[in-house]
């Protein structure tokens, strides 16, 4: 027979367990801690993405992708370990649909010629190194095409050059051919540096909202927009 104390501990335990409320904001309270309630990220940090209107397939790839450790970061890795398809579905929906303001985040002092670089890279990319620029898979407004092609505005500067390095380095992967993969490694780290610097400090469109599908032609073979990283 078991002694008292330990019925009652068991017992307060079941009671808080069941306590807890079974809200989708109180499931995904590991997402808002470091991403914020709506999705609108810690421009304060400079690591902590945006995830307010992304496209919930992105947002969906994403959380698979630190599943399967094509993404490797210890903090998501482990949050998302156990998630069935359904769930992390459910989770980009919620965040997908959330709409609140930019906010402005902190960019280094860099020389005007620099920031020329950067917008050169986005808007036109630069064909001796064969680099496309980023507006021909991110849109014309760079808000991100759907399903799976996230916005580039509004990130921080530190988070982009984060993962353009993360790519180079292969700790940030997706569906082969890797397409960011290949284009991060045809970057000298000044270009990633200028790209960053552009991006974070580019105005914010009126209009935030990912264009439709089959709005682009993709300029390189990627996995991740013929449907082998879908997640479909």
């Amino acid at each position: 027979m078991l002694p008292l104390v330990v019925l009652f501990a068991s017992g307060a335990v079941h009671a808080d367990q069941l306590s807890v409320p079974d809200t989708l904001q109180q499931r995904i309270a590991a997402c808002t801690t470091c991403h914020g309630l709506h999705g609108e990220g810690s421009p304060g940090s400079g690591f902590f993405p945006r995830l307010a209107g992304k496209p919930a397939g992105y947002l969906t790839l994403q959380l698979q992708n630190f599943q399967r450790g094509l993404r490797k970061y210890a903090p998501m890795q482990y949050t998302v370990r156990q998630l069935s398809p359904a769930y992390m579905r459910e989770i980009a929906e919620y965040f997908a649909a959330q709409q609140v303001p930019y906010e402005r985040t902190s960019v280094p002092e860099l020389a005007p010629s620099v920031l020329q670089r950067g917008e050169q890279l986005v808007t036109t990319g630069d064909p001796a190194l064969k680099v496309p620029p980023c507006q021909a898979c991110h849109g014309k407004a760079l808000t991100g095409t759907e399903p799976v092609v996230p916005g580039l505005v509004g990130l921080p500067y530190d988070y982009i050059s984060s993962q353009l390095g993360s790519w180079r380095t292969g700790t940030r992967a997706s569906a082969a051919p890797d397409c960011m993969a290949e284009i991060a490694n045809r970057l000298a780290p000044a270009d990633i540096t200028a790209v960053s610097a552009w991006l974070a400090s580019h105005d914010v469109p009126s209009n935030t909202h990912a264009q439709p599908a089959g709005s682009i032609t993709p300029p390189l073979s990627c996995g991740v927009l013929d449907g082998r990283g879908n997640g479909a």
